[in-house]
C-alpha cells in the first residue's frame, strides 16, 4: 500500500505538563522545512511574554494570543467569552485561507470545555473547511470525546510528578 501524505489534526491533551511545549516543537520542526506557521491562543493573557512569545517574534512566526488568563469574574464571563469567540473567528479565517502549512491552536479545548462554542459545529466547520494538507495543533486539557474522535493523532500528558506540588515556583525556560 502506497504511504499517504495529507494534513494531520494532532490533539495533545490531559492534566501533565507539556501540551504547548509538545506543539511547539512541532512548530519549530516545520519552522525548520520552512513552512507556513500561525499560532493562535486562547485563554492565555493578551499580555504575557513567554519565552515562545519572544521566540516566535524573533523568528517571524506568526502568532497571536486573545485571552485575559486562566483568572476571569465567575460573575461576568462576557469579556472571556468573547475574546475567545474573537479567536476562533481569526483562526476561521486563517485555516479556510489555505495559506498555512501547520496552525496551532493553543488551549482551544477550554473553549469547548466551557461551552463557549459547541464541539459539533466546530468539527463540522473543520470537516468543510480545513484544507486537506493543513496540519492542525489542538491542545489543552479535558479535550472532548468528539475531538479525540475526530483527530489523526492524539497524545494524552499525565501527571506523574510536578515540582509545582513541592513549592518550586514556575521558571522561566520551563513553564514559560
Amino acid at each position: 500500500m502506497p504511504r499517504q501524505t495529507r494534513g494531520l489534526t494532532i490533539v495533545h491533551t490531559g492534566n501533565g505538563k507539556g501540551k504547548t511545549t509538545a506543539a511547539l516543537g512541532m512548530l519549530f520542526r516545520a519552522w525548520g522545512h520552512d513552512q507556513r506557521l500561525c499560532v493562535i491562543q486562547f485563554i492565555k493573557s493578551e499580555k504575557g511574554r513567554w519565552g515562545e512569545t519572544i521566540a516566535a517574534e524573533r523568528l517571524g512566526i506568526e502568532w497571536h494570543t486573545l485571552g485575559e488568563g486562566f483568572v476571569w469574574n465567575p460573575d461576568d464571563m462576557g469579556p472571556a467569552i468573547l475574546k475567545a469567540r474573537e479567536g476562533w473567528a481569526l483562526a476561521q479565517e486563517r485555516i479556510a485561507s489555505g495559506a498555512y502549512d501547520l496552525i496551532l491552536l493553543d488551549e482551544f479545548t477550554y473553549l469547548l470545555k466551557f461551552g463557549w462554542l459547541d464541539t459539533k459545529a466546530v468539527l463540522d466547520w473543520l470537516r468543510a473547511h480545513k484544507p486537506a494538507a493543513l496540519h492542525l495543533i489542538i491542545t489543552g486539557r479535558d479535550a472532548p470525546p468528539a475531538l479525540i474522535e475526530y483527530a489523526d493523532l492524539v497524545t494524552v500528558m499525565e501527571n506523574v510528578k510536578h515540582p509545582y506540588e513541592q513549592g518550586v515556583r514556575a521558571q522561566p525556560g520551563i513553564e514559560f
